[in-house]
């Protein structure tokens, strides 16, 4: 971040939409785990306090996100719903 004013990024990682099983989570938390330590400086919550304060107002607010997608969080949520739910953590202001 160049300025005091920069919020940190989410994670950079590849086939979010295409998770559909445990395999592609872990790949998911891999290429979260290579870009943090990458990139520490650039995530909006590179600690594990902030990564776990954010990842709790992040799953409090699926239900939010999914009305703003014209949907409804599915009472058993997909493994791709946890997948983007641990990315969104990483950035979550």
């Amino acid at each position: 971040m160049s300025n005091p004013y920069d919020s940190g990024r989410f994670a950079e990682v590849t086939g979010l939409d295409q998770v559909n099983s445990l395999p592609d989570v872990v790949r998911v938390v891999d290429e979260m785990l290579s870009d943090l330590r990458e990139h520490p400086a650039d995530w909006e919550n590179p600690t594990l306090e902030r990564f776990l304060d954010a990842l709790s107002a992040t799953l409090d607010a699926l239900p939010h996100l999914y009305t703003n997608r014209g949907t409804t969080l599915p009472d058993q949520p997909t493994w791709k719903t946890f997948a983007e739910a641990l990315v969104m953590a990483s950035g979550y202001e």
